[in-house]
């Protein structure tokens, strides 16, 4: 029989904490005092390469480097804690470090209503790092562009917008080097992201690395007599695999924004050879930049559990 250390009462039930919970106590006990121990030396690890990457003049965020961690981490994972709450863990570490390294800063461009923008940003880059709210999307481009803020959290592009936020990077000068490096949220249950308006991109002057599963975006400008018929037929037979593509018309030019299923960066010769297939059109083909994919979870079985039954 077990020894009672404690009783109380509790919605009418008798709580009892036997010598065993005890023993099971101490031990988490313990293993939280490691934990902190091993979370404090990471800290400190992550200080010395932030001093490496100093020296090299190297970039101290890689949503590239971090996306293949995260992977690492679930494809070893296993017990009941589930997948997510792993990448929430490893997120609010890389945003702690993140800004303990560099005070980096996030514009969100939020729209009325919506707090949709602001809550996966602050799942990806943590509690601690200062976001701010930016009127628009162009506003919140511009703050990266004038480095006030390192990354801009931006709402997913749509076909037929009257001024999409891409076109500023098609445009930008070569001095600007902003990149899509990132897609929000990032992780989901399958079957969660109803469409893109549950989902965003993240803007930087961060390079776009391959991190072995990415999808990029290419933005096309052509005569606007070229079909979307056309230009989907081209990049089929370049065998590239497309997953979407937005138009911005005019009277003279039409400009195209395409995701496709593919690392491809900014001297990729696929993008010449996109416009070799389009001779004569007065095409021009360049790279936006791209995100790694993100995890997909798969649904978890809520198990309920029946509070023993007092015994008379």
């Amino acid at each position: 029989m077990k020894t009672t250390i404690e009783f109380r009462k509790a919605g009418g039930r008798a709580l009892y904490m036997s010598k065993s919970l005890e023993d099971l106590r101490d031990k988490i006990d313990a293993l939280d005092n490691k934990i902190h121990d091993v979370l404090m030396e990471r800290a400190a690890l992550i200080a010395d390469v932030a001093e490496e990457k100093r020296k090299k003049n190297l970039p101290f965020v890689q949503p590239a480097r971090e996306a293949t961690m995260i992977r690492r981490l679930l494809s070893r994972h296993e017990g009941p804690l589930p997948a997510k709450a792993v990448v929430n863990i490893w997120r609010e570490l890389v945003g702690a470090v993140s800004l303990m390294q560099t005070g980096l800063k996030v514009s969100v461009s939020m729209e009325k209503g919506k707090v949709g923008p602001w809550e996966m940003a602050k799942d990806y880059f943590g509690s601690v790092v200062p976001m701010i709210k930016s009127s628009s999307p162009l506003v919140a481009v511009s703050s990266v562009r004038d480095n006030e803020s390192s990354f801009a959290v931006l709402p997913w592009p749509h076909d037929g917008e009257e001024k999409p936020w891409w076109t500023f990077l098609f445009t930008q000068q070569d001095q600007e080097k902003m990149r899509i490096v990132c897609a929000l949220p990032y992780g989901s249950v399958d079957g969660e992201i109803a469409s893109n308006d549950d989902r965003a991109l993240v803007v930087s002057k961060v390079d776009f690395m391959p991190s072995g599963h990415d999808h990029s975006f290419i933005a096309l400008e052509v005569d606007h007599s070229v079909s979307r018929t056309r230009i989907m037929d081209v990049l089929k037979k370049l065998k590239i695999e497309t997953l979407g593509l937005m138009s911005k018309t005019s009277k003279t030019k039409s400009l195209h924004l395409v995701e496709v299923n593919h690392y491809i960066d900014c001297d990729s010769p696929v993008l010449t050879q996109i416009v070799e297939k389009l001779e004569g059109l007065d095409a021009r083909c360049v790279s936006l930049g791209g995100y790694p994919v993100p995890p997909v979870y798969k649904k978890q079985k809520v198990s309920s559990t029946k509070a023993p039954e007092r015994k008379k």
